[in-house]
């Protein structure tokens, strides 16, 4: 038993090859080439207009070995699509989810083993989210996801499997730039031209984006409201707090 951990119910990728890197670059709206071997980091792939189709964490063990850390009910979507870009990259694609977990660990750092990866979480660097982990599925741990949930929460990081619908959302509507999750400067990706141009234009009229209030959390879809005028709804919450 790993003291701490907590146990996040994602699925995870492997990506095997000597390719993985500029493949995964040419996607990906994250750097992939200024990764260093152990990093994780936090990017989306989008689809051509620009929404989000799949975010996760990247994690590189080795030039030749990557994992995507990615939301369950948006694993089969992914590996189907990462598969029909793959065309001639030398890139083995799989499903490790059943011998690969995700874990999390708030507080304190616990050092990593071999067989155990462990990264601050890159869209918090200054350690708000704690840390996270790859991990041997079968490990125990006994955390609660509750108490991970409720951080993301107080912290306004949507759970886009859950805060959104699938590809209902753009990359900069979706906090990848708060959250570090694009590079404006890598060159193309999937939907980079959307993403650039509501950068450059700061066109970006809606965004996720923490509410206080007293009480149990409104219905997800309430709507917000200032006198007559709609202001967004709410998505998941908590006691005093929603996205």
């Amino acid at each position: 038993m790993t003291e701490g951990l907590i146990p996040l119910n994602r699925a995870v990728l492997r990506l095997e090859g000597q390719d993985c890197v500029p493949f995964l670059h040419d996607l990906l709206t994250q750097n992939i080439e200024a990764m260093a071997d152990g990093q994780c980091a936090y990017g989306a792939l989008l689809t051509p207009q620009g929404k989000v189709m799949a975010d996760m964490m990247i994690w590189r063990e080795t030039e030749r070995l990557f994992y995507l850390d990615v939301a369950q009910t948006a694993a089969a979507a992914l590996l189907k699509r990462l598969t029909l870009y793959r065309l001639r990259a030398a890139v083995e694609i799989q499903d490790a989810t059943a011998e690969v977990g995700v874990f999390a660990r708030l507080g304190s750092i616990e050092p990593a083993t071999k067989a155990h990866l462990r990264s601050q979480d890159p869209r918090f660097p200054e350690g708000a989210l704690g840390t996270r982990h790859l991990a041997p599925a079968n490990t125990i741990a006994p955390g609660s996801i509750t108490l991970f949930e409720s951080r993301r929460i107080e912290l306004g990081v949507p759970d886009l499997s859950r805060d959104a619908a699938a590809e209902e959302v753009f990359g900069l509507e979706a906090l990848l730039e708060e959250l570090h999750g694009v590079d404006f400067h890598k060159g193309c990706f999937v939907g980079q031209e959307n993403v650039s141009r509501m950068k450059r234009r700061a066109t970006t009229r809606r965004k996720f984006c923490p509410v206080a209030f007293e009480g149990e959390p409104p219905a997800f879809g309430t709507p917000i409201t200032a006198g007559t005028a709609t202001l967004g709804e709410v998505r998941t919450g908590k006691q005093g707090r929603a996205i």
